[in-house]
């Protein structure tokens, strides 16, 4: 009778405890419902533009669950290649696209769309025990061209240059190929110095210029530390000036002379979960997050 009565018991604390809602007090908690993802996108490309991609994609999929977003660098050229290839949604660049790389998207039957969605300044700079703060657009040319090899020959000290670059496959390497060493002139030939250093990342370019008193590097705005930005070099377009720090304004107001667009490409005309990630891209809110990394905002 006694086990009767225990059984009894048992079944109705079970009973009560099925019937108890979730999340009423009592230490009961209600098991979390997983977020269906209904949608995928691949974002990959240039090394200048991840930090951003990475904090758009961010905050993004906290407004947008539904919607899972994978962001990898590696340098324009492989983004671009892995559009070519249909590997990617999405390519970042910090450069446009070429004539030859449009044309492979082409031959896969489809058309690259361009989208414009942050400007940057490249900046030049020296580490902060370098005594130069201010160089020409041709001055710098020369330095990266191994015809300007010495501190000395720029009113610094008698120092020999070390000169930093990205590597080749990088959007920020060709921009300032084509618009410092070159000077914005399609026919120059001119090339890196031999002896420049090839630097797979933003990160190992700062690193290097805050240790080695004789280097100099350049790199996009958004990734100069506050504790370089005395040493970031005022660039004039000649002799004599005026000579322009790259900031958000004198990007905007055109004064600084080496200032570029970053780029998304899509394979065709974006459309559903990709087209409403890029429109996201162009707003306000997401905008308000390039100038915040540092970046100049398209609107």
């Amino acid at each position: 009778m006694k086990i009767t009565r225990l059984c009894l018991l048992f079944c109705l604390l079970t009973l009560a405890a099925c019937a108890a809602p979730a999340g009423n007090g009592g230490g009961s908690t209600q098991a979390a419902v997983p977020v269906q993802v209904n949608a995928y996108i691949q974002n990959k490309g240039s090394d200048t533009m991840v930090n951003l991609a990475l904090a758009w994609a961010e905050r993004y999929q906290a407004e947008h669950p539904d919607v899972s977003l994978s962001v990898t660098g590696g340098g324009s050229g492989t983004g671009i290649a892995a559009l070519v290839n249909g590997t990617v949604d999405i390519a970042n660049a910090s450069r446009a696209m070429s004539a030859s790389e449009i044309k492979q998207v082409e031959a896969n039957g489809k058309k690259p769309v361009e989208f414009v969605v942050s400007r940057d300044a490249i900046a030049v700079v020296v580490n902060s025990k370098n005594p130069v703060h201010q160089l020409t657009l041709q001055q710098i040319s020369d330095i990266y061209s191994g015809k300007i090899n010495n501190w000395k020959e720029v009113g610094g000290e008698d120092r020999p240059i070390v000169r930093l670059s990205r590597e080749t496959n990088s959007g920020t390497h060709v921009y300032f190929l084509q618009t410092v060493v070159r000077l914005g002139d399609s026919k120059n030939k001119t090339l890196f110095s031999t002896d420049t250093l090839l630097l797979p990342s933003s990160e190992g370019i700062i690193n290097e210029v805050r240790q080695n008193p004789n280097a100099i590097g350049y790199d996009g705005l958004g990734y100069i530390p506050p504790d370089l930005m005395k040493s970031v070099i005022a660039v004039g377009k000649k002799a004599g000036g005026p000579y322009i720090i790259p900031t958000i304004q004198t990007v905007n107001n055109n004064s600084y002379p080496v200032a570029r667009d970053l780029y998304m490409y899509t394979a065709g005309e974006p459309t559903g979960a990709v087209k409403d990630y890029l429109d996201w891209i162009l707003s306000p809110e997401a905008q308000q997050i390039v100038a915040q990394l540092g970046f100049v905002p398209v609107h």
